[in-house]
């Protein structure tokens, strides 16, 4: 009689008296994570454990995880450049009002930055 493993067609490999699966990992990407990548693995785990564990058994997390940090740099890069055009955040504020200049890039990147967590990294 088979076991289930079996049936789904996974081995096994005997070592001493105990039959051991023969499971592998997917291959790991080649891609390193920003902090939104791991700010959701994060959020994954504490309070999404079910979801979290469910992608670590498909061996889909890593693609989730990718997936999140390249749509919320797009999306910070997006969100900064429409707010600092709309505010008249320019090279030509930089060139006078080197302080101010910061000050408003500092709050615009702040700003995005929360909108970007709210819909994509805490969902």
């Amino acid at each position: 009689m088979k076991s289930l493993f079996e049936e789904m067609g996974g081995t096994y490999r005997k070592e001493d008296d105990y039959y051991i699966p023969n499971l592998e990992l997917p291959p790991m990407p080649d891609y390193q994570l920003s902090k939104y990548g791991r700010m959701r693995r994060n959020y994954l785990k504490e309070h999404r454990p079910v979801l979290y564990t469910n992608l670590v058994i498909e061996g889909t997390l890593f693609e989730d995880l990718i997936d999140v940090d390249k749509r919320c740099n797009e999306r910070m890069e997006y969100l900064c450049t429409a707010m600092a055009k709309q505010e008249g955040v320019t090279e030509a504020l930089k060139a006078t009002d080197q302080m101010e200049w910061v000050r408003r890039k500092n709050s615009i990147h702040n700003r995005a930055e929360e909108i970007v967590l709210s819909e994509i990294v805490y969902v």
